[in-house]
């Protein structure tokens, strides 16, 4: 039989879920506005895009600059989960990093307007790049290194430079709807592939590829 302070520690637990799964709910909202209208929508449109009210995002996040770091980390932690997952879920580890580049591109897309949304903060921003950075560099890391060891791709990729090169190809995406970087994107990881028959599976992975 529970003791009052236990049955009083369960619903206090199960509301600190709920909020947390609220806050989830919102800032995914506000990340998919921001995909479609830039960090500058409205934040009516975030509020029906979420199902609540305005004062409930004012009551979570007071300004718009905290409302745009918390969809950073949101978006950095969901990207960073996604690479093990895709890698215990998907059989090809190359079908795993191309699932993964996606959603970091989806990423990337959201970032848009940051820097400037964060303009009056510049320690601020710079503490979130070293945070993105040392979330995500080490999962592209993992999910090349599988690649390589199922022989699907040449060995020598750093993480950090084709992430950088991802990057420079969603550059101009915003201000010119006909171009894709998708497309690019593509052709760059095709160029990391090998034929099949000419490098087997399983050889070593230099360590000063991380």
């Amino acid at each position: 039989m529970s003791t009052p302070s236990q049955s009083a520690e369960v619903p206090a637990r199960s509301k600190r879920a709920d909020a947390l799964r609220n806050q989830q709910t919102l800032l995914s909202a506000a990340a998919a506005v921001f995909v479609d209208s830039g960090v500058d929508a409205p934040i009516r449109e975030i509020a029906t895009k979420a199902g609540v009210g305005i004062g409930t995002i004012y009551r979570h996040f007071p300004t718009r600059a905290d409302l745009v770091v918390a969809v950073y980390r949101h978006q950095v932690e969901a990207c960073a989960e996604a690479g093990p997952t895709l890698l215990a879920g998907v059989d090809s580890p190359l079908a795993a990093l191309r699932q993964w580049v996606d959603i970091f591109v989806d990423f990337l897309v959201t970032k848009h307007g940051l820097a400037n949304a964060l303009q009056s903060d510049s320690s601020g921003f710079d503490a979130l790049h070293t945070y993105f950075l040392d979330r995500l560099v080490p999962i592209c890391a993992q999910l090349l290194d599988a690649a390589v060891n199922a022989g699907e791709i040449r060995p020598g990729t750093h993480a950090y430079e084709l992430m950088r090169g991802i990057g420079n190809l969603c550059i101009g995406r915003d201000s010119d709807p006909r171009y894709d970087p998708r497309r690019l994107i593509e052709v760059l990881l095709q160029g990391l592939q090998r034929p099949p028959d000419q490098f087997p599976p399983g050889e070593s992975i230099p360590a000063s590829r991380r």
